[in-house]
């Protein structure tokens, strides 16, 4: 019987001596935690995005409240309300959002592009690069299998004749942009600017045979610029937009018209 005793007793009190060790403890190393952090991770849609610049709304949050230089209206998905209530919780006044917008460069849908083969393996875009690029003739394009539109918080993605397309949802968070495999989507703010809406870099000749819509690197875009903001980058038209004043003549003379405009 004294084994017992003796061995409750230690139990006993190793657990009163840790538990006295973790309340010295919670009171020396205390960080005392600013109630504006949980009411701003409250407001903030919680996407994770990152189109703010920081890891996360988390990130947001605590950046808001360590930095009196961060702005309130960095969080595109959140729109004006988020704006709204981020500054009322700051004290400080909201500012405008800027409106951003992912754009797909790639035209070739299942009428206009080539298709090489019948792909039947996992139907998403990044399994289908790693067999021969996709089914499509083009390896540069949209493959059409929706990993972008999966990653759509927004539900601002479609997917109509094996292209994917954007529709007026879009907040501009960005999180296609990293689920796109074949890195052809961005996020652009100029809007009715001109995007070359193609990433082949193939010379012409083959961009025809794969795809009517591709670039085909003519140079007519080029040398009819009147404020020469587009230039041939590895046989791809590009344009600068500092340079670019949204005329719209690129868009009048693509031979292919792979040229539009975002809106």
């Amino acid at each position: 019987m004294d084994t017992i005793f003796i061995a409750i007793f230690s139990v006993t009190s190793i657990g009163i001596a840790c538990a006295v060790l973790l309340c010295i403890a919670s009171k020396v190393m205390y960080v005392k935690v600013d109630e504006r952090v949980a009411a701003i991770q409250g407001c903030l849609p919680g996407s994770n995005c990152g189109a703010c610049g920081y890891p996360g709304c988390n990130g947001y949050a605590e950046a808001l409240i360590t930095d009196l230089e961060v702005k309130t209206n960095l969080c595109t998905p959140g729109g004006s309300m988020v704006v709204e209530e981020l500054s009322k919780i700051m004290g400080v006044e909201g500012g405008i959002i800027s409106k951003k917008l992912a754009v797909i460069h790639c035209l070739g849908d299942c009428e206009v592009q080539q298709m090489k083969m019948d792909y039947t393996g996992i139907k998403t875009c990044y399994a289908a690069t790693e067999v021969f690029g996709g089914q499509g003739a083009c390896t540069y394009g949209c493959l059409g299998y929706g990993d972008c539109k999966i990653a759509c918080p927004s539900d601002a993605i479609c997917i109509e004749n094996n292209l994917a397309k954007i529709n007026s949802n879009c907040t501009g968070c960005g999180l296609c942009v990293k689920a796109c495999p074949n890195k052809i989507i961005t996020i652009e703010e100029n809007f009715n600017a001109p995007v070359v809406m193609c990433q082949n870099h193939e010379k012409g000749g083959a961009v025809r045979k794969k795809c009517s819509k591709g670039c085909i690197a003519c140079t007519k875009c080029v040398r009819e610029c009147p404020v020469t903001a587009i230039t041939m980058e590895d046989s791809l038209a590009v344009i600068d937009p500092e340079k670019c004043n949204n005329c719209g003549h690129c868009i009048e003379i693509c031979m292919t018209k792979c040229i539009k405009a975002v809106v």
